[in-house]
């Protein structure tokens, strides 16, 4: 290969690796979770927000990210990200109760919604669209998937021997080196566009509307669906979202030009996006719970056990490119999913005194294979045909699906577990903790076929929307890189 050639496949090293720590960040949480329980003594409603609160700054500003990458540059927006992300991640495991960790991760989702975007949209200018760009993209796919192994395993490791805080502290050693080699060896990426006006207000209506929603979701179990306080956020938020369409209608810069969703292919992905998501998101949050709250694993035993889904990730998002080239990313989405959707309704029968072996791993393995590669064709179905200057903002606009539907359904499924579990309870003759234990389960199990569910809703909407390019138009390259 050339040097230039050379140069880019590093480049691609750098990217992937700072999308690795932010993948890395929030599967090593997930194993966290019931450590940060028992320590600052969080109730079930309140600890869901150590994941939440990230999740939804995250998804939140994931449109300002990506825009903000397009007008301002893209190495300058991705730099910035970085340095925020390893110095909130330190302050993150300084935290000294849970309302501050709460805050912190909010700060943390914000600066990863800067990194995050911007990385990819170099990626995508980087790599002409075609089997190119479909190789960068399962390289990213896939070390995203080792992100989360190495999350999984590493998380169990620091929580049982240094304590659940070094889950943080980890992100900033790597922080660092992606700064340095990013700033000597990534092009600047200049702005492409003609001004550089941020539309804040639509950025702030995108953010407070779902975290409004989620909010409600939330508390709605407990208060009551028809009470004054859900019924409220729940007008707000969507209150805020129709303010957010108006302004991005009114607005002479919009942060989302909705013209943008003209484009079939990424209105059909972020649709698919959405349901996956909602599912997957619940899954790594409730199997962590099951796996330590139920059958009495250690944080370490529990990261083992969660290696085979980023295995078998990876075992498909490897094969993507050629399977796109082959079948085309359409047939591709119509059918992993309903692979995902198997193994999840394989988890629906988990008992409460399962062998892992037996009533886990199956399903998890099958749940892997149908993701793997449904994000290497989803990200192959978003970006085709989109311009290079909007290409941060369509990277953001999947990312942010993505963050908010996984928020969305976190607070969905949890609500919907809490509920089984405490119907089960009540109606049992005696409340022992076998009891709860068993209205726990019974709440997993619903969750995990809700989630299959989301999947076939997935599979069906790629059939009906998602169109295939032509050979010939997806190898046209992309914008140039500046």
């Amino acid at each position: 290969m050339n040097g230039k050639h050379t140069s880019h496949w590093i480049i691609l090293i750098i990217l992937a690796l700072a999308q690795f720590m932010v993948i890395l960040d929030s599967s090593i949480v997930n194993v966290a979770i019931p450590s940060i329980e028992r320590a600052f003594h969080l109730i079930p409603s309140t600890l869901q927000w150590i994941v939440t609160a990230y999740t939804l700054a995250f998804g939140g500003f994931l449109l300002l990210g990506g825009r903000a990458a397009d007008l301002y540059g893209r190495r300058k927006v991705f730099l910035g990200g970085v340095t925020l992300f390893a110095i909130v991640s330190l302050a993150d495991g300084l935290s000294r109760n849970g309302g501050m960790l709460i805050a912190l991760r909010g700060m943390q989702g914000l600066a990863g919604a800067f990194m995050s975007p911007a990385a990819l949209s170099i990626v995508l200018v980087t790599y002409k669209e075609g089997h190119e760009r479909n190789i960068a993209l399962s390289v990213w796919g896939a070390v995203a998937a080792g992100g989360a192994a190495v999350g999984l395993l590493l998380g169990g490791i620091l929580t049982q021997y240094l304590g659940w805080r070094w889950n943080f502290f980890i992100n900033v050693p790597i922080g660092i080196f992606v700064l340095i080699s990013a700033y000597r060896l990534v092009p600047k990426h200049e702005s492409e566009a003609e001004h550089n006006n941020l539309d804040l207000l639509g950025a702030l209506c995108a953010t407070i509307g779902p975290m409004l929603l989620v909010y409600g979701l939330v508390k709605a179990p407990t208060v009551g669906w028809t009470a004054g306080s859900s019924l409220a956020f729940f007008s707000a938020s969507i209150a805020l979202m129709v303010a957010f369409i108006f302004n991005e209608r009114r607005v002479k810069y919009p942060l989302v030009p909705l013209a943008i969703f003209k484009i079939r292919n990424l209105f059909g992905a972020n649709l698919i996006q959405l349901p996956i998501a909602a599912g997957l998101f619940s899954i790594f949050y409730f199997s962590s719970l099951y796996f330590q709250n139920i059958l009495h694993y250690t944080p370490i035993r529990t990261g083992l056990a969660f290696l085979i889904v980023p295995f078998s990730i990876m075992l498909t998002a490897s094969q993507a490119p050629r399977l796109i080239s082959k079948f085309g990313y359409k047939k591709i989405l119509a059918v992993t999913p309903l692979i995902s959707a198997a193994g999840l309704f394989m988890l629906s029968y988990i008992p409460i005194h399962s062998s892992y072996w037996t009533h886990v791993v199956p399903g998890m393995f099958i749940l892997g294979l149908g993701l793997g590669a449904t994000f290497v064709s989803l990200l192959s179905a978003a970006t085709s045909g989109v311009r290079g200057d909007q290409s941060g903002l369509a990277s953001g606009i999947i990312n942010t699906t993505s963050q908010i539907g996984g928020s969305l359904g976190l607070a969905v499924l949890t609500g919907v577990t809490a509920t089984v579990a405490a119907t089960y309870i009540k109606s049992a003759k005696a409340v022992n903790s076998v009891t709860q234990a068993t209205g726990l389960v019974h709440g997993y199990r619903r969750g995990y076929f809700l989630a299959g569910c989301f999947n076939i809703f997935a599979a069906l909407v790629a059939l009906i929307i998602i169109r295939q390019k032509s050979q010939s138009k997806s190898e046209t390259p992309a914008v140039a890189v500046k």
